[in-house]
């Protein structure tokens, strides 16, 4: 039994992590401290108010855990990867999981690449960016590589130079075919330099080079390269006119406002590079009831920025946010430079504030009623079905179906939903081993029986990162009264206590209602319960003939040619081109067989042997029998 005083009294002063967890041992809570002692010591004192969220989540509160650091910007290192590994439910939560593109330049290369890149690598290239789309990216490309003929190959050169022919952008003069030694490394490294000055926003020079060559096509008569540059003077135009909301100063920099109403807030991101606006982006955050603009901004930066690689050297926030100084130590050591994190007060910074503050509001009233529509589907659903089988929640549902055909291949599904919302990560397949023929009883025994010994082997060794040790709060079974009688037997002889309930479909294989606790109660055709309940049905019953078909499908491309040894996925199509059937191939000679390119005089042996060696010996015509021409 976990004594919290006695607990409190041995917490070092020292920093660090604290893990928060409840009666069913979830991690509901994930804090970090300068002190432990103080810290931890401060949540279980009852004259001081913490706010309604916090006062809610001490009270659930069974036991806690700590993880002592060296230091407090650690302690916050660890905090972040344990909030995103966690998902704690006390936690403010970034809602969205982005990443962003970037456009990367190998330049350390002897013929430096173009290419899209999803992270910032320590590789010496030049990376762009991030875009805020990677759409913008790819168009960007194509424009960089028709006015630059920079190659995006795989190619290592000079090593492969002649290798092999030139690609077809060589053919559409989009590439100066450096793999065949057609451009030096020097002119071809001025191409590159150009292409970073582009990259770089310095497009005045490019434009009047292609209006100069417009105008001399002209003169020239070569009227279809006029038009070809004409229409790259406007791409260009476009993209320069896109980046002319410009900054103070040439400096890059992440402009940040909020917006917050009730358990709702919109983050706010305008993404200035080399003093250029480049994007924008916004983030749903889920905050809590005592949560103040401060704390909200603090959790997004740490959960943000602890996942993009591009951190830039300054943040502009609309209000000073919670550990700042040791935030700002993070970021700086994350880039390798110094970051600043301010609140500017006046002038054109501070309108820039208020300009992404503006955004983040409009941003939070044009979606609240689809946050509202969203919410009602998913968590407000569960608690209707919570309500309507007399649980006190239902945050996590899991759903089992079987699926075979005559007893062929019989399959189990585990499909999952949190919060209303199919967690697909932690759905599971099982492929039946222990029933022999068509017994969905048995199967779903088998199924359930593997995954709660599972879950409570992991529980027992308290494994890193497990899926199987999560449990419902309640299990769903495709069926009625049979099934869910099953599922119980299976917890009974685990010593689980887990409510089941039955999804009944009516003569038309459509949800009719739940059968629970030996009735069966129904359900109203257009509640968002009903809704859910036949989308999690769905769901598993999907799972579970995709699983089976996919199954089906590795069995029927087996051939009785696959049993012969030597004879891989090549040879075997080339016997097949090349014979009528099977027949043809068995009466076929060693010195026929030897004729196909792909075979030798040991594989072409082989083949023979199979069909008359073999059949001599077994003196039986099993291999005949039951073999299928697949093509």
């Amino acid at each position: 039994m976990f004594d919290i005083p006695e607990e409190l009294k041995k917490l070092p002063a020292k920093p660090g992590v604290y893990l928060m967890h409840d009666e069913n041992d979830e991690i509901i809570y994930v804090g970090k401290a300068i002190s432990l002692k103080n810290r931890v010591r401060q949540y279980f004192q009852m004259s001081r108010s913490k706010g309604a969220k916090i006062d809610r989540m001490v009270t659930h509160i069974s036991r806690f855990e700590y993880i002592v650091t060296d230091s407090e910007v650690e302690a916050l290192v660890l905090e972040c990867n344990l909030i995103k590994e966690h998902r704690p439910k006390y936690n403010t939560m970034l809602m969205d999981d982005k990443s962003y593109p970037y456009i990367k330049v190998t330049v350390q290369e002897a013929f430096p690449r173009i290419m899209l890149a999803r992270r910032v690598g320590k590789d010496k290239a030049k990376y762009f960016g991030p875009y805020t789309s990677s759409t913008a990216v790819k168009d960007i490309i194509e424009l960089t590589r028709k006015l630059y003929h920079i190659r995006c190959c795989n190619r290592v050169l000079p090593k492969d130079i002649g290798k092999e022919r030139p690609c077809l952008y060589y053919q559409i003069h989009q590439c100066k075919a450096p793999c065949q030694g057609y451009i030096e490394k020097d002119e071809y490294r001025e191409y590159v330099e150009e292409l970073i000055r582009f990259l770089n926003g310095k497009y005045e020079e490019l434009l009047k080079d292609l209006n100069q060559r417009m105008e001399k096509a002209s003169e020239d008569m070569e009227f279809e390269k006029a038009i070809e540059y004409r229409e790259l003077i406007k791409s260009v135009g476009k993209l320069a006119q896109k980046q002319k909301i410009t900054d103070v100063a040439g400096f890059d920099r992440d402009i940040i406002g909020i917006a917050r109403e009730k358990q709702d807030a919109v983050v706010q991101i305008f993404f200035v590079r080399q003093g250029r606006l480049i994007g924008r982006d916004h983030f749903y955050m889920k905050v809590g009831e005592g949560d103040q603009r401060e704390n909200i901004l603090s959790s997004f930066i740490t959960q943000f920025y602890a996942g993009t690689p591009y951190i830039p050297s300054e943040l502009m926030l609309p209000v000073e946010i919670e550990d700042q100084e040791v935030i700002g130590q993070w970021l700086t050591d994350k880039r390798g430079q110094k970051v600043s994190i301010f609140v500017p007060v006046k002038g054109k910074k501070e309108k820039m504030v208020e300009l992404a503050t503006k955004n983040a509001s409009i941003v939070l009233n044009s979606d609240k009623e689809r946050l509202i529509r969203e919410e009602t589907r998913t968590i407000g659903a569960s608690n209707d079905i919570a309500k309507h089988l007399g649980l006190k929640e239902v945050n996590r549902i899991e759903a089992y179906d079987i699926s075979n055909i005559s007893g062929f291949m019989s399959v189990g599904s585990m499909v999952v939903y949190e919060k209303g919302k199919p967690k697909r990560n932690d759905y599971r397949k099982f492929k039946i081993k222990g029933v022999k023929g068509s017994n969905d009883y048995q199967s779903l025994e088998e199924v359930l029986t593997r995954r709660f010994t599972h879950g409570l082997e992991e529980r027992n060794e308290k494994r890193e990162g497990s899926k199987f040790s999560v449990f419902p709060d309640l299990i769903m079974m495709d069926g009625g009264k049979g099934q869910v009688n099953i599922a119980k037997d299976v917890l009974e002889k685990l010593h689980l206590s887990i409510p089941v309930t039955g999804m009944v479909k009516d003569d038309y294989h459509r949800t009719r209602g739940l059968f629970y606790e030996n009735k069966e109660l129904p359900l109203e055709k257009d509640s968002e319960a009903f809704r859910l309940i036949t989308r999690i049905q769905d769901e598993a019953h999907r799972f579970a003939i995709t699983y089976h078909r996919s199954l089906r499908s590795k069995g029927q491309v087996h051939s009785i040619l696959d049993d012969i040894k030597g004879i891989g996925p090549a040879r075997r199509k080339e016997l097949m081109r090349s014979f009528e059937n099977i027949e043809a191939i068995k009466e076929a000679s060693v010195e026929e067989l030897k004729k196909l390119p792909s075979m030798n005089e040991k594989s072409a042996t082989e083949v023979y042997n199979f069909f008359h060696v073999c059949a001599i010996m077994t003196n039986s015509n099993e291999n005949e029998e039951g073999s299928e021409w697949i093509e």
